[in-house]
């Protein structure tokens, strides 16, 4: 028995989907390549630059020197059409007359030195990390198969996913092309077929962005109904999910790593990224000030989804065998349910969702059959098998 489980494991690791295998590994190779690659640091002939110190001191002089009291950043008063202070020039509807704005090195600093490593450095941390845990600590337990199946997710719940694990993959490749492009491909591309690929990546990704925001919406409005936290979730998370120890821990339909993943990933790092995005792709009417604040809170939250979503389809894959045929095909074997989401299996099965007491231990629902409380209540209904 033993031998059969051991084989099927390195079965279901040979099948691993090779999109995500393949999307997996460049981005591992791409985050390499930053790392190894030199800083990319401002260009041009100063690509040490810092605010100019002497232009600074000029705008707090102007500043100190004013005879009349400054009514306000937000006061219509103030005569200025944006909450940036750092101007020097004529301030009015348009921004064509503007002198320095000295918010531009400090972004052009931030955005090239400290964000870009930064980002780099955990592109290529986590797809390692992940890696070294594979290797070491090793996937979930592989699940004896009963041959009987069901039904977890419909047609329209997988094609919302997929449609929203593509964009957003779109959206990664062509940000990585924008952001370390200059750096990474620019020196064996050369200039004039990097620039057709840096063209065609910035078109792609201000196209996609907008039906990545729309498919986020709708896969947060399809699945939020089961990613409310009970008191399971907390029992899930003192155990650790079971990850290291490989003990299966009981679970609702969606654990507490799924929801964290839901609640912190799709719903505020995509928003994060959708209205920053937004803001980047529409930007007639914005200020300089507007949009290198968005682009910084862009680049940020795209790093950090970006990783995160490296740990959800390893645990949707490698990290959990028999995961990935419930989102490819919609169905799960019942032995994989009762073992890795055993509170929504017991209901399915009884009808009735069960409890868990303050041990952790799986107790019976209020009319489910063991209950004390409805000692003849009859057996509920057995799921069928999926078709």
């Amino acid at each position: 028995m033993r031998a059969n489980l051991k084989a099927a494991q390195v079965l279901s690791r040979n099948l691993m989907p090779r999109p995500i295998l393949a999307m997996a590994f460049l981005l591992a190779t791409m985050a390499m390549a930053m790392l190894l690659a030199p800083p990319a640091w401002a260009d041009g002939k100063h690509q040490q630059a810092r605010p100019a110190y002497a232009e600074e001191q000029t705008m707090l002089q102007i500043e100190a020197d004013s005879r009349v009291p400054d009514p306000g950043l937000l006061s219509t008063d103030s005569g200025r059409v944006h909450m940036d202070r750092h101007y020097l020039g004529q301030y009015g509807n348009k921004e064509g007359n503007v002198i320095v704005q000295r918010g531009g090195n400090t972004w052009r600093y931030l955005r090239n030195g400290p964000l870009a490593t930064l980002a780099g450095f955990i592109l290529l941390a986590v797809p390692l990390a992940i890696f070294v845990f594979y290797r070491t600590i090793g996937p979930a337990n592989q699940v004896a198969e009963s041959g009987r199946k069901l039904q977890r997710f419909n047609r329209w719940e997988r094609q919302v996913h997929w449609a929203t694990a593509f964009s957003f993959i779109a959206l990664g490749v062509t940000g990585i092309i924008i952001m370390y492009g200059k750096v990474l491909f620019l020196p064996w591309m050369g200039h004039d077929f990097f620039s057709w690929v840096a063209i065609i990546s910035k078109y792609l990704h201000n196209f996609v962005g907008p039906l990545f925001i729309l498919c986020s919406i709708l896969m947060f409005f399809t699945f939020v109904k089961r990613n409310f936290f009970n008191r399971a979730d907390w029992q899930w998370v003192k155990k650790g999910g079971g990850l290291i120890s490989h003990k299966h821990v009981a679970a609702g339909f969606f654990n507490a790593g799924e929801k964290a993943w839901f609640w912190g990933g799709v719903a505020l790092l995509g928003l994060i990224m959708s209205i920053t995005g937004l803001v980047l792709d529409f930007a007639v009417g914005q200020t300089r000030y507007v949009m290198q604040v968005a682009n910084v809170l862009h680049i940020s939250a795209a790093a950090i989804y970006m990783v995160a979503a490296m740990g959800h389809s390893y645990i949707g894959t490698w990290g959990t065998p028999g995961a990935f045929e419930a989102m490819r095909y919609g169905t799960v074997d019942e032995n994989w349910a009762k073992a890795h989401h055993q509170l929504w299996y017991e209901q399915m099965k009884t009808g009735v969702p069960p409890e868990i007491d303050d041990d952790g231990n799986l107790v019976p629902g209020r009319g489910a059959p063991g209950n004390p409380g409805n000692p003849g209540h009859p057996r509920g209904p057995q799921p069928d098998p999926a078709h």
